[in-house]
């Protein structure tokens, strides 16, 4: 009999080989390409959080950046590595965790394309303010969020949020980009699926909360 931990990793399992070689998300290159407009500016540390099996922490990884990629999924943070250029090896660190229980280091980037949302929602408030201290004045936030209307409502191991919702978590950014997608499309794998979906690229604003222990 199969477990419902097999059936999950077989899911799994069968995302990564449907996005494989897939460019990054997006989001991710506007973010960089906000970085990049910046002559002061150069690559530094970034974290992508849900980095499955590395279509984001590659793009990172070419333009210079240091990158902890984290991810729930073995089989993601081994596929990351399976398919590391050598030449990236030294820039990138990984964590196998649940996103309840990480601890997120200083940075100038978190990514979290399309992964936020598995996080469950009697820790979701918990985990989005962990991103928000883990970020300074100036640093950038990239990632997704799911709206209320999207066809996976109902399942409360994910969260969701309203427009409202989203623009109350956002209340400590300034806005670089903000999109909302909401129609009916297909998953990754060609399952027929409604989204609902918030885009965003956004800065962290000055004089709000610093880093822990500063």
């Amino acid at each position: 009999m199969t477990s419902k931990t097999d059936s999950k990793e077989k899911r799994w399992v069968k995302y990564y080989d449907a996005v494989t070689n897939h460019p990054a998300r997006p989001t991710l290159l506007k973010a960089l390409e906000w970085y990049e407009s910046d002559p002061s500016a150069s690559p530094g540390q970034a974290i992508d959080l849900g980095c499955g099996s590395g279509r984001d922490t590659y793009e990172l990884l070419r333009r210079g950046w240091q990158v902890l990629a984290i991810d729930q999924e073995a089989e993601g943070i081994h596929r990351t590595k399976q398919n590391l250029p050598p030449e990236f090896a030294s820039q990138l660190s990984t964590q196998i965790v649940r996103f309840e229980h990480v601890v997120l280091p200083p940075t100038q980037l978190i990514n979290g394309s399309y992964s936020l949302p598995f996080c469950p929602p009697q820790h979701f408030d918990a985990f989005w303010q962990k991103i928000v201290d883990s970020l300074m004045p100036g640093d950038l936030f990239a990632g997704h969020l799911f709206g209320d209307r999207d066809g996976w409502v109902g399942n409360r191991e994910l969260t969701f949020h309203t427009q409202a919702e989203v623009e109350q978590r956002l209340k400590e950014f300034e806005i670089i980009e903000f999109d909302e997608r909401d129609e009916d499309g297909s998953t990754a794998t060609g399952t027929a699926k409604h989204w609902h979906v918030f885009s965003i690229v956004a800065k962290k604003l000055s004089g709000l909360r610093n880093k822990p222990n500063e």
